[in-house]
């Protein structure tokens, strides 16, 4: 029998697969061509639709960057790749394959490649010189995701401000922070889009935005089974509060008791709903993600990015403590100074909404800490340090290319070949 299921959850996949290379065929084909030697930035994305909330936070700030240098995702997963033909600002290849890449880069001339995470498939794309590989990450955080060894990997890092840099002096030996690692705010903050879907009727609007249960006992940040099913019929329950419910895209993926409890948390919200019309209690599964940050009074994150992408508004927030003791928490950062909400707490979360609405010491901290992570968050001010940074890099690719005029040509495509011991195709 259980054979039976797998070689059925099989057979679906690969109809699944099927389908969406076909719908992938169909949305090239009605694109046509992209033009050649048109684009200076690229931005590599080799991940599923699953993990396409790393590249949507970083939608503005690049459609506002295509306007002066033009800017161009290369996508290689089929699924990624339809999902961002539908919904990217600027134009995606889909490059499936090593000749696929190869050939859209010998189109191109790519100066600066941005990379939004560490899939393992990145080292594919870095193989390729005379160009910039930078790490632009998908989130600011304390989690051990942001201290990895890998940033050495990438000729440049594009971190937020010296919370960062403090961190990563911590762990990391003979690196150039000075050079590599380029201070420039959270940019994503100036285009925090999206429209309301509810009426400002005095309601107190809680964000509660979870992470995912985590693949092992050290990444165990989600509260959706701990914290969640509590907290979240606490706040339904009162008639003066509004609760915006983002899980995570990954929710349950691991865990079926987390994936049961994230659906009795829907099910309480479509109940709150039906019983008050007027309510509007949301649960948010849309892929903007901005007006949820910037229209929440109050918010109730994990450990996770979200804290920092919730810090960046300057605006009162929870941090979920997770259930798990093996959870790695890095204490040496704003996650020192956090206003930590206990499972035990979760049944009277509204208790402590209150007390941190009228703690003024807790709203000094905090921006402080805005500081420290961030910088100068006044609007339009990370935006002009990205440009900046990118236009730094630009000209340090001039004058490498200057230096180097006279080397001649590179070829590499022949090494690809037995790239991961397999031919192009195979790749």
């Amino acid at each position: 029998m259980n054979d039976a299921k797998l070689g059925l959850g099989a057979v679906r996949e690969l109809l699944a697969a099927r389908a969406v290379r076909s719908k992938l065929a169909r949305q090239l084909a009605a694109r046509g061509e992209l033009p050649r030697l048109r684009y200076e930035i690229g931005v590599y994305f080799a991940d599923p639709e699953v993990n396409l909330y790393q590249m949507r936070q970083w939608y503005g700030p690049l459609a506002e960057l295509d306007r002066t240098h033009p800017v161009v995702v290369l996508s290689r997963n089929p699924g990624g790749s339809s999902a961002l033909l539908e919904e990217s600002p600027v134009p995606v290849a889909h490059v499936r394959t090593v000749r696929q890449l190869e050939d859209f880069i010998d189109a191109q001339e790519l100066k600066i490649v941005l990379y939004v995470n560490q899939n393992a498939r990145n080292f594919q794309m870095m193989r390729y010189g005379r160009r910039w590989h930078v790490f632009v990450n998908h989130g600011e955080s304390d989690k051990m995701y942001m201290t990895t060894n890998q940033f050495k990997a990438y000729d440049y890092a594009l971190v937020a401000g010296d919370a960062a840099l403090s961190r990563l002096k911590r762990v990391l030996w003979d690196y150039d922070f000075d050079k590599r690692a380029l201070p420039i705010g959270r940019p994503q903050a100036d285009h925090l889009a999206g429209t309301v879907p509810f009426p400002r009727d005095g309601r107190t609007v809680v964000l509660y935005a979870p992470t995912w249960e985590g693949d092992r006992a050290a990444a165990h940040y989600g509260s959706i089974a701990s914290h969640g099913v509590a907290l979240a019929r606490d706040v339904l329950s009162s008639p003066n509060h509004r609760l915006v419910y983002r899980p995570h895209p990954r929710s349950g993926v691991l865990d079926p008791a987390y994936a049961a409890a994230n659906r009795e948390i829907v099910a309480a919200i479509a109940e709150a709903n039906r019983a008050d019309p007027g309510a509007h209690h949301v649960h948010d599964t849309g892929a903007e993600l901005g007006w949820q940050l910037a229209v929440a009074d109050v918010a109730i994150v994990d450990v996770s990015a979200m804290v920092y992408d919730r810090l960046a508004t300057g605006k009162p927030l929870l941090v979920t403590r997770p259930a798990d003791p093996a959870a790695e928490i890095d204490t040496g950062g704003y996650l020192s100074d956090a206003e930590w909400l206990d499972s035990t707490e979760a049944s009277t979360v509204l208790e402590r909404l209150d007390e941190l609405d009228h703690d003024s010491a807790a709203g000094v901290r905090l921006h402080r800490w805005v500081e420290h992570y961030f910088g100068d968050t006044s609007p339009g001010v990370a935006t002009a340090r990205f440009h900046a940074a990118i236009e730094h890099l630009l000209a340090e690719w001039n004058r490498h290319a200057a230096l180097h005029a006279h080397d001649g040509p590179v070829e590499l495509r022949e090494s690809a070949r037995t790239a991961q011991g397999g031919t192009h195709d195979e790749v």
